[in-house]
């Protein structure tokens, strides 16, 4: 019996590589990554792996019908990040859901995120979670037979890219953060196991309740858990509190950070409902996701300290 086709949007990115990987690995889909640029090297790259590749862009949701085609299963992510998308996040989701459904997608996983400007009464707009959030009713009402939701952790890998430790005030390296560092309210992991989750979400088909959230966590941590774990394998690093319209001013996109951290600090990342969405996400994948302190150890090498002679 020939094999199932599940379409990937976002497939050339983080997130979504790790979903690749994952339905690679499980050897029970033929997997289709949808590409602007199909001549690409990542493009090239992922069709030696054996994907098909397909030309598509989310910002002209009809170039889209022809990727999802065919396909029993769909993920779909977007990049609140990239400069096309980020004043129109919901919309781009929406249409992108209404092709799939048109074309026939029998099981669709979005991957979303809490509504933190619902959950804060407004305070906080954080438009990368909430505008997301905002497409999960769209998927709900447009028909079909099998949805799923993911809900991607605050990655680890943040911490070889944008949170990378920088030197501080005080002459020592770290980071700097308008929350409490002693907070333990971010739940955190290892992108790869959004794909996992995603993958087995795919492989459990009606076994998995209809319109479940799979929130992927590897633990959850404060700041100081962070640092206290990297310290004990050999780095040195520390946190300091900062002022919040002082954090505002250290980069540009800064101010979407800092409401990011206060958000985390009054609802805790994954919200209100975070236990039972990370106890579907364990059971669908009952074989675990990494804790930061074994991701770190693989991934996080502290620097070698020079010998100095006399």
């Amino acid at each position: 019996m020939s094999r199932q086709i599940i379409t990937v949007i976002g497939g050339t990115g983080a997130q979504g590589g790790g979903v690749v990987d994952a339905l690679l690995a499980s050897d029970q889909f033929v997997v289709r990554v949808v590409t602007r640029n199909p001549a690409s090297k990542s493009a090239e790259a992922l069709e030696k792996r054996g994907v098909q590749v397909v030309k598509g862009d989310l910002i002209e949701p009809s170039s889209l019908r022809a990727a999802f085609e065919g396909a029993y299963g769909a993920f779909l992510v977007t990049n609140f990040w990239e400069p096309a998308q980020i004043e129109n996040e919901t919309g781009i989701a929406v249409a992108a859901v209404k092709e799939a459904r048109d074309a026939g997608v029998q099981h669709f996983i979005w991957s979303t995120l809490p509504d933190a400007e619902k959950l804060t009464g407004g305070r906080l707009k954080l438009r990368h979670f909430t505008g997301k959030a905002r497409a999960d009713a769209a998927v709900e009402a447009a028909g079909f037979p099998r949805y799923t939701f993911v809900q991607a952790p605050f990655y680890f890998q943040n911490f070889l890219t944008h949170l990378a430790p920088q030197p501080l005030q005080n002459g020592g390296r770290g980071w700097a953060v308008p929350m409490d560092p002693a907070a333990r309210v971010i739940h955190a992991g290892d992108v790869k196991d959004v794909g996992r989750a995603v993958a087995a979400a795919f492989a459990a088909g009606d076994t998995l309740r209809n319109g479940s959230y799979l929130a992927v966590c590897g633990g959850i941590y404060s700041w100081n858990d962070f640092a206290s774990t990297l310290n004990a394998q050999g780095h040195d690093v520390q946190v300091q509190q900062v002022a919040a319209d002082v954090y505002d001013t250290f980069f540009p996109g800064a101010p979407e950070l800092r409401e990011t951290f206060q958000y985390f600090e009054q609802c805790t990342y994954f919200g209100p409902e975070r236990e039972s969405r990370i106890a579907a996400a364990n059971a669908v994948y009952p074989a675990g996701f990494i804790s930061f302190s074994d991701w770190a150890k693989r991934n996080l090498a502290p620097a070698k300290k020079e010998l100095v002679t006399a």
